[in-house]
């Protein structure tokens, strides 16, 4: 690989100036993609897909994968609508029905987490297999409790939370803040990549190998239920339907920005730019009015040669 190359793939920025590059090349070409409503419009899309990519980016540096988020933020959408609704909700027209209803959605993602890291571990069972037995699953269970309808008539404060661009951002950067200060501030972030790295020598250096998986699988399933009060109050209804085709998009944000399949490599800030990349990505697209299927074709292109990319990565040594 030339110096120059392997300069470029090294930097932390490298997916931010592609974002750059993409946005300079694409704007000329694209009726509306550079004003100031449509990168409004970007910033809205890409909160929700931080918070939840956040947590995936955490699951994918201990060198496993939770295919099982997309299923989360359904069951945890309807299960909070289903609460807080005015039409039928538990707490309806009570004054804690929104927190309680934010709450009781991140707790169930925290919980589903917890049994898929508990699973995991104590089986000695593959995170793929686990946690697509999981989507599968809670999917389906999601679409049976609410015979595959949506329940709307929510709160408008429970709504501001996802259509409000500025309240969303700042739980994005929260959450986002708060897992860089995990991985890079914290003994369980030193835990969670030397799992990535070589599980049996961190067992071996003192690491509680199981403990620091479930806590990571905890993490994950915390961002997707807090995902999923963003795109329930921005959808403004909740619905077993929500973000179901858009796993490709979660896993494909955090491989773009850097983080290894392969485990041990990875930082919250290259997801940010991954998400961002993405999401410019499906907006152009979008906006050249391309079918459905090819944007899929695309994206799916971009995100296999990210994959390619993680993978020459490995053969040529990057650190982490």
């Amino acid at each position: 690989m030339p110096p120059f190359l392997r300069r470029i793939l090294a930097s932390e920025y490298w997916t931010l100036l592609l974002c750059v590059a993409y946005f300079v090349a694409l704007a000329p070409f694209t009726p509306g993609f550079a004003t100031a409503g449509n990168l409004a419009n970007v910033f809205s899309a890409m909160l929700p897909l931080l918070v939840v990519a956040t947590g995936q980016t955490v699951v994918l540096i201990t060198a496993g994968i939770d295919l099982s988020v997309t299923s989360i933020i359904a069951l945890a959408s309807v299960t909070g609508a289903l609460l807080i609704s005015g039409d039928q909700g538990l707490l309806a027209g009570h004054a804690a029905a929104v927190p309680v209803g934010v709450l009781v959605m991140v707790a169930l993602g925290g919980a589903i987490g917890l049994l898929n890291g508990t699973v995991i571990t104590q089986l000695r069972m593959p995170p793929f297999v686990v946690t697509l037995t999981g989507m599968m699953f809670f999917s389906g269970f999601a679409i049976w409790v609410t015979e595959a309808k949506s329940i709307a008539a929510l709160p408008s404060a429970f709504l501001a939370l996802g259509k409000n661009p500025w309240l969303a951002g700042a739980i994005a950067a929260g959450v986002a803040g708060a897992g860089h200060l995990l991985l890079s501030r914290t003994l369980l972030g030193r835990w969670l990549y030397a799992v990535g790295h070589n599980p049996k020598v961190a067992l071996v250096s003192g690491v509680p190998v199981n403990r620091a998986l479930i806590l990571a699988y905890v993490w994950c399933g915390l961002c997707a239920g807090l995902a999923a009060v963003l795109i329930t109050g921005r959808l403004e209804s909740g619905s077993p339907v929500h973000w179901r085709s858009n796993l490709l998009d979660i896993i494909g944000a955090t491989v773009i920005g850097g983080t290894s399949l392969y485990g041990g490599r990875g930082k919250v800030l290259w997801t940010v730019f991954g998400v961002l990349f993405l999401t410019l990505l499906d907006n152009s697209l979008n906006l050249l009015n391309l079918s459905h299927f090819t944007i899929m074709m695309v994206k799916g292109g971009v995100i296999l040669a990210a994959a390619g990319l993680d993978a020459v990565k490995m053969r040529v040594g990057f650190g982490s």
